[in-house]
């Protein structure tokens, strides 16, 4: 039996549909602590319990994007923000071949700073002899 995730890849149509797979399948092989959801009736990503990403396509030209969870504080010039507060978008092209490394960078950046925003609550909540042995 297939669930809401599973039925919103198949019935996207063509070349979306190949293109949100490929998409899925990037994302996931990116680390292990990401997983998926299907939350507000999207894939959403979840990077170690945390909103990561999700995908989705633009309402016009129905061309698909990751749309990427504090997106705001990272400079990368793929990505675009238009009136968006949190989250900043990158578009793909459904009919060209996906550069992985396109993916990855604004990928990893989240992950970067997510983890260092981690790293700065845990610097905040321990004390000044626990806080230097975090970076040691």
């Amino acid at each position: 039996m297939q669930n809401a995730l599973d039925n919103f890849y198949l019935n996207q149509e063509e070349p979306n549909r190949s293109c949100f797979l490929a998409l899925r399948d990037i994302i996931l092989d990116y680390s292990e602590e990401i997983s998926a959801e299907f939350k507000y009736g999207l894939p959403f990503f979840m990077f170690k319990g945390k909103m990561f990403c999700y995908l989705w396509q633009d309402k016009k030209t129905k061309q698909p994007y990751i749309s990427i969870a504090a997106g705001s504080k990272i400079e990368h010039p793929a990505l675009f923000q238009g009136d968006r507060k949190r989250f900043k978008l990158l578009y793909i092209e459904p009919e060209l071949d996906i550069s992985v490394e396109t993916i990855y960078t604004p990928i990893k950046l989240n992950a970067l700073q997510r983890l260092h925003s981690y790293k700065r609550m845990l610097f905040f909540s321990k004390t000044e002899e626990q806080d230097r042995r975090l970076f040691l």
